[in-house]
């Protein structure tokens, strides 16, 4: 939907972005092509979309002959997807995060243009649930953290979190002139592929560790210092090692190690 498309449809359903929900809907065709291309989204497949607004990209899915559930919570805009019905269009009323994913299909194709002051809610809880994909548009800095290596400036917690649930695909860039109401950040679509979750959860250790990311393990974590020095030497780190050198890998090892010890 072009700008000159979006714009009296907004006026003719008397609805306008909402500042509070993050709209900023997508008028660039081309982007939106990528989107669904990067998602390779096939006839047949189940799509879950998030936030589909006026329905730009919902109309592309279903084009491709997925089976699409969508979930918007303005009401406006939820009640007028209903003009792309083809039979293959489920609309959900709701707030994604109070929405029940066991109606939904397993291994669902995930994609969606994110609210992006709630991106990490909506990532926890799609990590929860039965997914084979995830395609998300997020903003710039976010996806950068969410790539980010050990040893690097952006290297975090988030990357860990999105690194442990899965494997991270290609990127590309969206500017805020395929907008209506241009964002005044860059975006960027991210596609994200589910993997087996590893058995050792090490995130009881990550999370106070990077709360305080220029200090050395041995004095954040709640373990004796000998021990997590010697831990860190197991797992081929400095003993004075700080949390943002660590690779998920030894974050794993880590744990394993503190939890024989």
């Amino acid at each position: 939907m072009i700008l000159s498309e979006l714009l009296p449809f907004l006026k003719s359903i008397d609805a306008a972005p909402k500042k509070s929900l993050s709209q900023n809907f997508l008028i660039d065709p081309n982007i939106i092509d990528k989107i669904v291309q990067l998602a390779d989204v096939r006839p047949g497949d189940s799509v879950l979309e998030i936030g589909p607004g006026p329905g730009a990209l919902t109309m592309a899915l279903l084009e491709k002959g997925a089976q699409v559930f969508a979930v918007e919570m303005d009401r406006a805009f939820a009640e007028h997807l209903h003009r792309l019905q083809n039979g293959s269009l489920k609309v959900f009323e709701e707030d994604f995060l109070k929405f029940r994913m066991e109606f939904l299909p397993k291994n669902i194709k995930v994609v969606a243009n994110l609210p992006y002051h709630i991106t990490t809610p909506i990532l926890e809880k799609l990590f929860a649930s039965s997914f084979s994909s995830i395609v998300i548009m997020v903003q710039k800095e976010v996806a950068v953290r969410m790539q980010a290596k050990p040893g690097t400036k952006d290297f975090g917690s988030l990357s860990l979190f999105v690194q442990f649930h899965s494997e991270i695909r290609n990127s590309f860039l969206v500017p805020p002139g395929c907008f209506y109401p241009k964002p005044k950040v860059d975006s960027t679509v991210i596609r994200l592929d589910a993997k087996p979750i590893p058995t050792t959860n090490p995130f009881h250790l990550i999370h106070p560790a990077f709360q305080h990311r220029r200090k050395m393990l041995s004095s954040t974590l709640s373990y004796p210092k000998e021990m997590i020095r010697q831990g860190l030497v197991e797992i081929g780190a400095r003993p004075d090692a700080r949390p943002e050198t660590l690779s998920l890998n030894q974050w794993i090892l880590l744990t394993r190690f503190l939890n024989k010890n």
